[in-house]
């Protein structure tokens, strides 16, 4: 024998069945697939169940016979491997994915890749979202469904320029256990695996060409012991699934009524697909014979049973819909009856379910006289999709942690921290304690200053959580930091620097803004607090000028606010003025008006800020109406004994002789858009309006009660007008 070549350019796949393992060795000319050498060969023993490995040891000695007889072959040593994960625990999760770019760009391969590998890592964080196993998963395939550019959908990203690309993309999990029993098997044969997939995207590859997959098709593959399935539609694969149902139950089912071991069973269910009658011997070693359509009636309801779950598995992956067509591969599915029975369930033409073998290998051409069948199906598959897609699994050393990675071509430090579950949170900066309060009835957050990153090693030199990692690296993460907590003087508030504006004996004074936290005045030094309620009135009473300005006033003198008499609770507003003044030289100005009960519930104060309830609000309103009623009492008397005094002077006019009597008058407005009319008095204030409209001031509805007049803030006792516009509503 010559001497002994490595494999070049071919590609050895491995399609690891539960009942056989299938070698294929071939290679791609143009757009054919030369099929050089292929072995079969079954297991021994039942050392694989429901396409799960049970006996490694067992599966890896028959994987190293397939391998040994494919090198006879060909006189070459084989080495690298191509192999498809299946198994009953198979899960999937479709996700979208938008990546925003720094600039406009043209997309290459590169960004390709990249975008798929974060649609990846966002699924992988959907499904641990949900995964209560308690086991470890791995993505062992992935397909993209449809691409964006600039948020609108697309064929093909490469080459077109974007700020924004994304994509819909299928990723699909198996647990830890089961991708190392695979690739513990293949090791012990002296393999390395190059490429894995499912075996659905490894049937699709062969049986569904991309042209097809415009149609919303589904791809069977009936194996041994799982069915696996696959759903198109719109060009791409939107859908993967399996049962744990196929081949060997139907073997079952034959064992048990005819009374033999697993494998005669297996030559009957076989020897029936093309004989009428099957002789075989019990475990009683007496001679038998099956025929053919009593086994099929023994095998009815199963075949019934699993064409059902079949049949919803599909109903399930297609959005509750059936599709528009069935292609089974593999040889459970070539059982008598079995498209009938699915296409029947789906409720589709007899003749839209069928097995798919010779169709679609056209472009598969084989050195060896093999005849084309369904089940080649998958282990051609399996090697043509190494041509499509090159990834496998990548140890690496994580903080001292071996771990496996699924090998994209593009993994970085961040897939690895992601698969060692170290928390996100320890690998970017963390802020410190933030502050949450408000102003005025407004949420607010002061935030913590950031911490440092985390410092990350590979093989001892300094990088970035996206840089790329390769097979038997080491990886360091020194946990990042969090920054001080949030700190904030309350004269940081903008509102707080804001000043009032009045005018006292016709000079300017800018008034700064009061502060009341949590009902207490506080100085622009304190330090707001986590919860802190902060509000800023837009006034200052009389006395709180009097103490800013530092003046005292003795009982000769009196206070005039907006030329009208006032007191030291007299509220002052920006742009108001004020005058201290000798009584005698306040004579004639206009007394303040009595306000009316209404006007002095309403009125702003200290007490009545906007997060009063509606219980403070009709006690303070209780109170005012004892004070008006008070009040009015003894102005009554006041303004008795004045007129009697001054009637005994002669030569002192009554004020109502000097005073010019005003008519009383109707006034026309608008509230709230409506047309209001105010009867029965000559002058008219803003409170007046209150009287004649259906408003609920008892009842707090918001934060604040806004009460405009022509679109400007306006007091309770401001003069009404002819047509003034007024709006009064409650604003949270």
């Amino acid at each position: 024998m010559s001497e002994e070549k490595n494999q070049g350019q071919y590609v050895f796949g491995l399609d690891i069945g539960t009942r056989s393992i299938v070698g294929t060795v071939g290679f791609r000319e143009g757009d054919m697939f030369n099929v050089v050498a292929q072995v079969v060969k079954e297991h021994t023993t039942r050392a694989m169940l429901d396409g799960q490995i049970h006996d490694i040891g067992a599966v890896g000695n028959t994987i190293n016979a397939v391998k040994k007889a494919l090198e006879k072959k060909l006189g070459i040593k084989l080495t690298d491997v191509c192999i498809a994960a299946a198994g009953r625990v198979l899960r999937t999760i479709e996700t979208h994915v938008d990546w925003e770019l720094d600039k406009e760009t043209v997309i290459t391969p590169e960004e390709i890749a990249a975008l798929t590998s974060m649609g990846i890592e966002k699924a992988y964080e959907q499904f641990q979202e949900t995964n209560d196993t308690g086991l470890k998963f791995y993505c062992v395939g992935n397909s993209v469904i449809r691409y964006y550019l600039n948020n609108y959908q697309i064929g093909n990203l490469e080459n077109h320029k974007a700020k924004t690309i994304g994509e819909d993309i299928i990723a699909t999990f198996l647990p830890d256990d089961v991708v190392d029993g695979l690739y513990r098997a293949v090791e012990i044969a002296g393999l390395t695996v190059v490429n894995m997939t499912l075996e659905p995207i490894a049937a699709i590859t062969v049986a569904i060409p991309e042209m097809y997959r415009m149609l919303n098709i589904a791809l069977v593959d009936v194996g041994a012991g799982t069915s696996d399935i696959c759903i198109t539609k719109d060009g791409c694969i939107v859908a993967y699934g399996m049962i744990p149902s196929a081949g060997d139950g139907l073997t079952e089912v034959v064992a048990q009524n005819c009374l033999v071991d697993f494998d005669t069973a297996e030559k009957i269910k076989r020897g029936i697909a093309t004989k009428t009658t099957v002789e075989y011997k019990d475990i009683m070693g007496l001679p038998q014979k099956a025929e053919r359509k009593n086994i099929l009636k023994l095998l009815d309801d199963h075949i019934d049973t699993m064409t059902k779950d079949v049949s919803d598995k599909i109903m399930e992956l297609n959005g509750g819909k059936p599709v528009s067509a069935v292609f089974v591969v593999g040889g459970g599915g070539k059982i008598a009856g079995y498209t009938k029975k699915l296409a029947g369930h789906l409720g589709i033409p007899e003749e839209r379910c069928a097995i798919r073998g010779e169709e679609v290998m056209q472009k598969i051409r084989f050195r060896e006289k093999i005849k084309k069948d369904s089940l080649l199906v998958t282990p051609i598959g399996i090697c043509l999709n190494y041509y499509d897609q090159s990834n496998n699994f990548i140890y690496v050393t994580f903080n001292d942690e071996r771990i496996k990675l699924y090998n994209n071509n593009s993994v970085a430090v961040v897939d690895a921290a992601m698969h060692a579950s170290f928390p996100n949170d320890r690998l970017f900066p963390r802020r410190g304690p933030e502050i949450n309060y408000s102003v005025n009835g407004v949420s607010r957050i002061a935030r913590g200053q950031l911490g440092e990153p985390a410092v990350i090693t590979v093989n001892g030199e300094e990088v970035d959580i996206h840089h790329e990692i390769k097979a038997n690296d080491v990886i360091v993460v020194k946990d990042s930091t969090m920054g001080p907590a949030a700190v904030l003087p309350i004269s940081k508030i903008p509102e707080v620097k804001s000043t009032i504006t009045v005018k006292v004996n016709g000079s300017k004074i800018l008034l700064p803004r009061l502060v009341v936290v949590n009902g207490e005045p506080k100085s622009v030094y304190y330090d707001v607090q986590d919860g802190d309620k902060i509000v800023l009135p837009d006034f200052y009473t009389v006395k709180q000028v009097r103490e800013f300005m530092d003046v005292t006033l003795d009982e000769t003198m009196t206070v005039v606010v907006n030329n009208e008499e006032a007191d030291d609770n007299t509220l002052v507003y920006d742009n108001f003025t004020i005058e201290w003044a000798l009584k005698s030289e306040s004579k004639g100005k206009k007394k303040k008006p009595t306000k009316t009960a209404k006007a002095m519930a309403d009125e702003d104060s200290f007490e009545n800020l906007p997060d009063s309830t509606p219980e403070e609000i009709e006690e303070t309103r209780r109170k005012s109406e004892e004070k008006n009623a008070s009040i009015k009492a003894e102005k009554e008397a006041g303004e008795k004994e004045a007129k009697d005094a001054e009637a005994d002077d002669s030569n002192e006019p009554a004020p109502e002789e000097n005073e010019e009597k005003k008519e009383i008058r109707d006034l026309h407005i608008t509230v709230n858009k409506k047309p209001v009319t105010l009867k029965g008095k000559a002058e008219y204030v803003f409170v007046d309006v209150f009287d004649v409209i259906n408003f609920d001031t008892k009842n707090v509805k918001g934060k604040v009660l806004v009460t405009n007049l022509n679109g400007k803030t306006a007091e309770y006792l401001k003069v009404l007008s002819e047509g003034d516009v007024l709006d009064i509503y409650w604003e949270n």
